[in-house]
C-alpha cells in the first residue's frame, strides 16, 4: 500500500467531462492539485485545474509526461484502452486497479463475476452470432434485452426482443457485434448503492438512491429510496461484497432493479460503474461528503468519511436544452444548481443538474 498523499500532492485524471471536473473541484477542497489528460480540446474539467495535457490516450510520448507530473492515477470514465491502462501502471498507480475494467467493461464479465459472489442478476446467456442468439432466447425467453458485450451506455447498443421480432433483424440492429441476451425483469424500481472503498479495506456506502429513467438516461434520482430497511440494508451489502472483492481504491456505483417477490422483495444487480456515478451527484450539496471527495480520499491514502445525509434530496438532470432554462432554478427554495461548462448544447448529452433538499 502506497504511503498517503501529501496535501499538496497531484492527482492525474483520464478523462475531461463532468466527472472529471467534478473529482478536480473536491481534490481542490483538499489542497490537491490535478492534471487532466483528455483528447476533447473542450473538455470542461479544463476550466477548474492545475494542468492538462490535451492528447489522444493513445499517444506514448503524451502519456509519458502526463505520467511524470502526478503521484496518482485516476479516471473518470470506465472504457479507457487497455493498453493506455497498462502503459500506465507500469509508471504510476492507476485506481482504481485497471484489471477491474476488464470485467465492468464486459457484460459477459460483469454478470459472471457478480454470479459467482452468490448475488443474483437478471438470467443471461452469451451470444455470438444470429444462431446463438435463436438458442438464447430458447434457453432466456422473451422478452430479452440484447446488448453489446461492450461500450453500451445511456440505452446505446442495446434492443429489446419482444414476441414477433425477428432475431436476425435484432443481431444486426446492435451491429452484429459480441453481445449478451437479458431475461426482460419486471421491476418495481430501479435503485443504487454509491459506495467508497480505500487500500486499507474500508466501505463506506451511501443512502440507497432510487433512479428514475427516460429515454434511457437518468432523469430523476431520490433519496431515501421508497423501499424497506431490510431491502436497502441488502443492498449496501452486496455492494460491499462486490467492492471487496475487487480490492477496489475508489468510489463505485452498482445498479440494482427492485422487484417484488411474493409478500417481499428481491434485488438483482444490473450494472457496475467503477468510477462515481450519476446517480450519486446528490451528495454535492445533500449529504455531509460528496461522492467525489470520498474517491479523492480513497485514491490520496486518506481516511473516508462518514456520509451524513442531510435530508430527502431530489437530483434532476439537465439534459440538452433543459440547461438553457437553468435560471429557472435559480430561485427554487433549497435547490442547487451545478451547469458543466460544455461548449455545445446536444439533445440527450448531460449539460448540468439540480439538487433540492426537500
Amino acid at each position: 500500500m502506497s504511503p498517503p498523499l501529501a496535501p499538496d500532492a497531484t492527482i492525474g485524471i483520464l478523462g475531461g467531462g463532468q466527472l472529471g471536473r467534478m473529482l478536480a473541484l473536491a481534490a481542490a477542497k483538499l489542497g490537491l492539485k490535478c492534471h487532466v489528460m483528455s483528447p476533447d480540446p473542450q473538455a470542461p474539467a479544463f476550466d477548474v485545474v492545475h494542468r492538462v495535457t490535451r492528447a489522444d490516450y493513445s499517444d506514448t510520448e503524451a502519456l509519458d509526461r502526463f505520467t511524470g507530473d502526478v503521484d496518482v492515477i485516476t479516471y473518470e470514465f470506465e472504457n479507457i484502452p487497455a493498453e493506455t491502462a497498462t502503459f500506465l501502471a507500469a509508471r504510476k498507480p492507476v485506481l482504481p486497479n485497471p484489471r477491474i475494467l476488464a470485467t465492468t467493461q464486459d457484460r459477459l464479465l460483469e454478470k459472471t463475476f457478480v454470479n459467482d459472489l452468490g448475488i443474483p442478476t437478471a438470467r443471461f446467456a452469451e451470444v455470438d452470432g444470429p444462431e446463438e442468439l435463436k438458442a438464447a432466447l430458447e434457453a432466456v425467453g422473451r422478452p430479452g434485452v440484447l446488448k453489446t458485450r461492450r461500450f453500451g451506455y445511456d440505452g446505446k447498443g442495446q434492443v429489446m426482443i419482444r414476441n414477433g421480432v425477428d432475431p436476425q433483424a435484432a443481431w444486426e440492429e446492435i451491429g452484429g457485434q459480441p453481445a449478451i441476451l437479458e431475461a426482460f425483469v419486471p421491476f418495481e424500481r430501479e435503485v443504487s448503492v454509491i459506495a467508497a472503498r480505500n487500500a486499507a479495506g474500508q466501505v463506506e456506502c451511501f443512502d440507497v438512491t432510487e433512479n428514475e429513467h427516460r429515454d434511457h438516461i437518468l432523469k430523476i434520482s431520490r433519496v431515501p429510496a421508497a423501499i424497506s430497511d431490510e431491502v436497502a440494508d441488502a443492498a449496501r451489502r452486496m455492494t460491499a461484497v462486490i467492492a471487496d472483492a475487487f480490492d477496489y481504491v475508489g468510489v463505485l456505483g452498482v445498479e440494482m432493479f427492485v422487484v417484488a417477490d411474493g409478500g417481499g422483495h428481491t434485488l438483482l444487480v444490473n450494472e457496475i460503474a467503477p468510477r462515481v456515478h450519476n446517480s450519486g451527484h446528490w451528495t454535492l450539496d445533500g449529504a455531509s461528503v460528496s461522492q467525489f471527495e470520498q474517491h479523492i480520499r480513497a485514491v490520496a491514502g486518506w481516511p473516508l468519511a462518514k456520509p451524513v445525509r442531510l435530508g430527502a434530496i431530489e437530483m434532476t438532470n439537465l439534459i440538452g436544452n433543459e440547461a438553457l432554462h437553468f435560471g429557472d432554478w435559480l430561485t427554487v427554495p433549497g435547490a442547487s444548481v451545478h451547469l458543466y461548462g460544455k461548449a455545445a448544447v446536444r439533445d440527450g448529452r448531460k449539460m448540468g443538474h439540480v439538487t433540492r433538499i426537500l
